[in-house]
């Protein structure tokens, strides 16, 4: 069993150090619990880390009314929104077809880089580093997360303060601290993305196999994470 207080102690301590020593650095956030960890140590801590979405315009309503539970639970933060080109959008759309991501995991991955990889683009521009809430725990292709890498794609170091932390140990603290979440959670889908492309797992199932349940285990990612086509994993700095 995870200790959990020496968890919080290692994450605030990393969190301390990009604040530190790679100021300045954002957070993205996709609203669902890890992230939710992630913003209440870094709002509580009053840490300078902006906190960021990724408004695709695909986004389950639920995972909207995030944004009004954190201004309401964290004195007014607002978190920033940053959306699609809608030309890309558009243009995607008229030659392809609104829903063309069920048709082969190129058409989804080219609707994810214009709806999340080109907006991360923006939101990273003119920071030192970005803070995830990826774990390793999560799927077969974060088996081997390292809490701090480089990131050839923005020139720019990456860290994931949560990498050690398991589901158990996400869901302990939420409780412990009372920190709101996505209502999803309740309805059976550990991880969430956009919503024709989450569903509910069922019991014994990978917590990302509702994300693209239609592809195969190796392909689930959405491009965030990728340089031409493949994870990267460069260096590994201890917390």
């Amino acid at each position: 069993m995870s200790d959990l207080n020496k968890l919080i102690t290692d994450t605030n301590a990393t969190l301390a150090r990009i604040v530190k020593d790679h100021s300045p650095a954002v957070f993205a956030s996709s609203l669902a619990a890890e992230d939710m960890v992630l913003t209440d140590l870094i709002l509580k801590g009053k840490l300078d880390i902006g906190i960021f979405s990724l408004e695709t315009g695909r986004l389950h309503p639920e995972t909207l009314a995030m944004l009004d539970r954190v201004k309401e639970r964290y004195d007014g933060y607002e978190i920033a929104l940053y959306k699609p080109q809608t030309e890309a959008v558009d243009a995607y759309v008229a030659q392809n077809g609104l829903n063309a991501f069920y048709d082969s995991v190129e058409m989804r991955r080219e609707c994810c880089r214009i709806r999340k990889v080109e907006p991360l683009g923006r939101a990273l521009a003119g920071n030192k580093a970005w803070v995830t809430g990826q774990r390793r725990a999560q799927s077969a292709t974060r088996t081997s997360l390292m809490v701090e890498e480089d990131d050839p794609a923005h020139l720019m170091t990456k860290f994931n303060p949560l990498a050690d932390w398991s589901e158990a140990d996400i869901w302990n603290y939420i409780r412990d601290n009372d920190v709101p979440y996505n209502a999803l959670h309740d309805q059976g889908y550990p991880s969430i993305g956009c919503a024709p492309c989450t569903r509910a797992i069922e019991p014994g199932e990978d917590v990302r196999a509702g994300r693209w349940w239609w592809e195969n285990p190796d392909s689930k990612e959405c491009g965030l994470h990728m340089v031409d086509g493949k994870l990267i994993r460069i260096k590994s700095v201890a917390a």
